[in-house]
């Protein structure tokens, strides 16, 4: 037989790899061309439905049978390869979304526990303050028993995150008191104050307002248009609190940066006027940060600054009114960028700043606008893991689109808590 002689096989023959020759009109059948190697077994049943008895083929360009299995084998073997590749890859996406929802469920735990102990300590202000009058040495008793616990815990600590609490309940009046007492003890141990003087810090940065409950409710907080009488009157909350801490029989030093909370490095301050050389290093820690929360939760939240215009006012404007070596420690804790910041990342994004690792301040971890992902199933990016990813500026909510606005939810006021920063291996570097 000639290279293309051809045989005639019959239709239930038909088989992959046989090349045919039809012998047909090329508008009796649907293939491109009359002369074609099967290939696939839809084409055998094409043929099979022509409406002629057998087909013509050309043995020299078919395949064996042997071949022809082979070559299906083949085309099996990738199919099942292809079908194993897309199990694999949904096995893998399906194990990502459990990650990130274990993560998410883990960062929510970790908040929801922040957030409650932050409660209880605002709850325990209220009970002091109720105190105070009848029973005194108890008030002192039971503040001391939860900010020396606080203070033992934070020294027990290796790297410690700051982190922005969500929506504290409370009113301002128990709200400041814990916010600066937290910040305190932070700032106290990145200074170095340890052991008695820590939980003196502590004491004092809880209690620093308490003398206010002894004036008139309308002069409790500072305001603009106070006249001359109001602010004496205002300043009195000083003497009031050293006279309650007397009576509460607090320690020499709790007493000490009491009364001198409100003293200024270059004299300013008040009631006293007592310079930077005068007063204790407690005192320096508890007026710096009792005027970051002042800035950032002022009485009219219309006047509230961003936590990083508020360390910037406080850094450029008012240096010379703290220790500079308390302002630069500060600083250094809370980072460029303090949590409750708004901000745009390299990228464009726009991000909320939600935690800070008071060892590596420049590496904050956020919260991005993320339009593909629904707002509650958003993940926290560290961007200590993200190389690619870095915060270019600082902005106002206010000048947020109202998109990133209703999803970034930059709180009206703002304050803090601690966490291990172990914790931060919650946190991912989702881009």
């Amino acid at each position: 037989m000639k290279k293309d002689d051809f045989d005639f096989v019959d239709l239930q023959d038909l088989r992959l790899g046989l090349f045919v020759d039809l012998d047909v009109g090329w508008m009796a059948h649907p293939f491109p061309t009359s002369r074609f190697k099967i290939a696939t077994e839809r084409q055998i049943e094409i043929l099979k439905g022509l409406g002629v008895g057998r087909i013509r083929y050309v043995p020299s360009k078919s395949e064996s049978p042997d071949e022809s299995g082979s070559s299906e084998k083949t085309l099996n073997a990738q199919e099942s390869i292809r079908q194993t590749l897309e199990r694999e890859s949904a096995q893998q996406a399906l194990k990502v979304q459990q990650a990130r929802l274990a993560l998410r469920v883990r960062q929510q735990q970790d908040l929801a526990i922040c957030e409650q102990r932050f409660s209880e300590s605002a709850q325990q202000y209220h009970r002091t303050l109720g105190l105070l009058q009848s029973k005194p040495l108890e008030a002192a008793k039971q503040c001391q028993t939860m900010v020396y616990a606080l203070s033992s815990e934070i020294q027990q600590q290796g790297d410690i995150a700051i982190r922005l609490l969500t929506e504290a309940a409370g009113d301002k009046a128990s709200l400041h008191p814990v916010n600066v007492a937290i910040i305190s003890l932070l700032l106290g141990r990145a200074m170095g104050v340890q052991g008695a003087d820590l939980e003196d810090l502590g004491m004092a940065a809880f209690l620093h307002d308490m003398g206010k409950v002894a004036l008139p409710e309308r002069v409790r907080r500072l305001e603009e248009n106070f006249s001359s009488a109001e602010i004496k009157v205002y300043q009195e909350h000083v003497s009031q609190g050293v006279r309650m801490s007397k009576e509460m029989q607090l320690r020499p030093g709790v007493i000490r940066a009491i009364a001198q909370h409100h003293e200024l490095a270059d004299g300013s301050g008040f009631p006293e006027r007592i310079k930077l050389e005068g007063q204790s290093l407690n005192a320096r820690i508890l007026a710096v940060v009792n005027r970051y929360d002042g800035l950032c939760n002022p009485s009219k939240p219309s006047a509230a600054m961003t936590p990083h215009e508020a360390l910037a006012m406080i850094f450029a404007q008012q240096k010379t009114r703290f220790d500079g070596a308390t302002l630069s420690a500060f600083v250094r804790m809370m980072g460029v960028y303090p949590p409750g910041s708004v901000v745009q990342l390299n990228d464009e994004r726009h991000a909320i700043v939600v935690a800070v690792n008071s060892a590596r301040p420049l590496k904050p971890r956020v919260i991005v606008h993320e339009p593909s992902v629904p707002r509650h199933e958003a993940v926290i990016l560290d961007l200590e893991h993200a190389p690619n990813a870095s915060i270019r500026r600082s902005l106002k909510p206010s000048t947020l689109p109202s998109a990133a606005l209703d999803y970034l939810q930059p709180r009206p006021r703002v304050y803090y808590f601690f966490e291990p920063s172990q914790n931060s291996s919650g946190f991912t570097p989702i881009q």
